[in-house]
């Protein structure tokens, strides 16, 4: 863990968000929540980009009410599907020309074995995939802007994580709900900074960003079995973060720190990342392998149908698209 002098990084170190547009996917409940209050209030147009529209809109409305002034709006996105990830990057891009700011949030922990509607690995379709599908699709909007970033919340997992791109479904080995949970968040890491490394050499103003929020009581871990559910609340209890906001400072950071820089990854700089404030840490070698990032990014594009050029990095005239 890299320490950064002994200013700590709050809240409070958030500078003026106006005149940026951020769109923020899970941003209904938990850390995506607090991001998106956060940027809310200091003048930030927030895109709340979530599945459930219904509790989208309650969200929209609790940062309204503490932020009159607010420029909240919700677009339906459902990871799991990439027909809704085409129609939801579609109706962001038809309504905002321009944005600076993309935090792929969402996410699902530690799921029973389940497909998406398009037959990837639950965790994998939903973490890095749909993601992955939907940052390219954004990209002509944010590759032309200045100061523009793509933050992407991963977690201490991915430690834990190992890629095998020709089993990313568990289709040869067994399924088991951690070791798919760890490889979707590699996948985040691998998914950065080989975006940062094709951003930097197509010379796109936009940067790639990864962060870790700590140990967070949210409803994140909702899917997975109750005895996994009671150590994750224990653990967290013990020695994580104490809430959600204090868990969305990482991601904070990231996104509007002019300090940050492209292929950065931030972090609480307490107990190996489970608690305390942002600094710029290091992840896993294993995430820092630029064959795997390769492989990984080659398979995505395969996947999904989104294909990221340097025409379109360069150009904003879009990525490249095949429908499965």
């Amino acid at each position: 863990m890299t320490r950064q002098g002994n200013a700590r990084w709050t809240a409070s170190s958030i500078g003026d968000q106006s005149g940026r547009t951020a769109v923020i996917t899970g941003a209904n409940t938990g850390i995506g929540f607090e991001v998106a209050k956060a940027l809310a209030e200091r003048g930030a147009t927030v895109v709340l980009a979530a599945r459930d529209q219904a509790k989208a809109q309650r969200a929209a409305a609790r940062i309204v009410q503490t932020a009159p002034k607010a420029k909240v709006s919700t677009v339906p996105l459902d990871l799991t599907s990439l027909a809704s990830v085409r129609r939801a990057a579609g109706e962001i891009s038809a309504q905002h020309p321009r944005l600076d700011l993309l935090v792929n949030n969402a996410g699902v922990m530690m799921t029973p074995y389940g497909r998406t509607d398009d037959g990837f690995e639950l965790q994998l379709g939903t973490n890095h995939l749909g993601h992955f599908a939907l940052t390219g699709l954004l990209l002509d909007r944010l590759a032309p802007v200045p100061g523009s970033r793509v933050v992407t919340v991963s977690s201490l997992a991915h430690r834990q994580g190992r890629i095998d791109v020709a089993d990313l479904h568990f289709e040869q080995r067994r399924y088991n709900p951690r070791a798919a949970y760890g490889q979707s968040k590699l996948a985040n890491l691998l998914f950065t900074y080989e975006l940062q490394r094709r951003l930097a050499a197509s010379g796109a103003l936009t940067i790639a960003v990864a962060v870790e929020p700590g140990v967070v009581p949210t409803d994140l871990p909702r899917y997975a079995g109750r005895a996994s559910r009671l150590i994750v609340r224990l653990l967290t209890s013990v020695a994580g973060q104490p809430n959600a906001a204090m868990g969305a400072l990482a991601t904070l950071r990231a996104a509007t720190d002019p300090q940050v820089r492209g292929g950065e990854y931030y972090a609480p700089d307490r107990l190996a990342g489970w608690r305390g404030y942002p600094v710029r840490s290091q992840t896993s070698e294993g995430a820092r392998d630029i064959e795997a990032q390769r492989l990984l990014w080659a398979e995505s594009e395969r996947l999904t149908g989104v294909r990221y050029t340097s025409t379109e990095l360069t150009s904003g005239d879009g990525p490249q698209t095949t429908h499965r």
